[in-house]
């Protein structure tokens, strides 16, 4: 969401969550399974942890000078063709290629996928493609028409709206969402197995400290970052595009701010709109 020119200092001090964060108790993400973060980078305080059945969330704390804390998420969906969602920004690459390469081979990548073009969200996408040669651009078709096909090194997979993507045992789906939060160009993506939104900038949380997956509020930290920026589009449509989003039943929402979030993912959804016309 922060394409501005910016300079990060990385955090001295690495915050280490494991599990489910609800309230201030903590619980393992599934019962029997060990759940612990893993930190790939102790300078950038860069980690990894599973937020779903398959997908993990890869997070690079951050502080922005004169801005206070902040955080980059990407989403990595293992499958027959694994699927990247975000790239992060361009100088982030050495950091994200280096979490990835800690649960995969690089090279197995198929999709290089992001919401819409912006430099935290497809920055160093051609580094990507250089480094996963199977690998392909995922985008919305206005995205591959406007920006993508000229800018990538390789042509994308231009997806239409609603159209089904299978990697394997998972498969997502691609929702055009047109100036939501911003971008003409914007859309997401969920995953159909494990009922996993991945809503990019529809919840950014500011700060760097954030455990891994929680299940309390991220509607009003949101909120205050959104009244603070004002980094939404304000589209008459907005209530309209966020209910069909809201009609797949999200339990997980992988947030690229932040943490991400588990819970009933319609009410949280349908509660965004209602602030958002307020």
């Amino acid at each position: 969401m922060l394409s501005m020119d910016i300079i990060i200092v990385y955090p001295e001090t690495v915050p280490v969550f494991s599990g489910v964060f609800v309230g201030n108790e903590q619980f393992s993400q599934t019962p029997g399974k060990v759940n612990l973060m893993s930190v790939t980078n102790s300078h950038s305080g860069t980690n990894v942890h599973e937020v779903a059945d398959g997908i993990y969330r890869i997070n690079t704390p951050v502080k922005v000078l004169g801005a206070g804390g902040f955080s980059f998420n990407q989403y990595l969906i293992i499958d027959d063709d694994c699927l990247l969602f975000h790239t992060g920004l361009r100088k982030m690459f050495p950091l994200v290629r280096e979490a990835v390469a800690s649960i995969i081979p690089v090279e197995n990548l198929r999709y290089i996928a992001f919401s819409h073009v912006e430099a935290d969200e497809c920055g160093s996408l051609n580094e990507w493609l250089a480094a996963a040669p199977r690998s392909m651009p995922l985008c919305g078709s206005v995205a591959a028409m406007v920006s993508v096909g000229d800018l990538a090194d390789r042509a994308p997979h231009a997806a239409a709206d609603n159209e089904l993507i299978p990697l394997g045992k998972h498969t997502v789906r691609w929702f055009d969402t047109p100036h939501l939060p911003h971008a003409w160009d914007c859309g997401f993506l969920t995953e159909e197995l494990t009922a996993t939104l991945l809503c990019g900038d529809l919840f950014t949380q500011g700060g760097s400290a954030h455990p891994p997956i929680t299940e309390t509020d991220i509607l009003g930290p949101s909120e205050a970052f959104r009244h603070k920026m004002d980094y939404f589009s304000h589209t008459k449509n907005a209530r309209g595009m966020i209910e069909r989003l809201a009609s797949t039943n999200p339990s997980t929402l992988a947030c690229m701010h932040g943490s991400a979030w588990r819970g009933d993912g319609a009410k949280l959804l349908r509660d965004l709109a209602d602030a958002l016309s307020a």
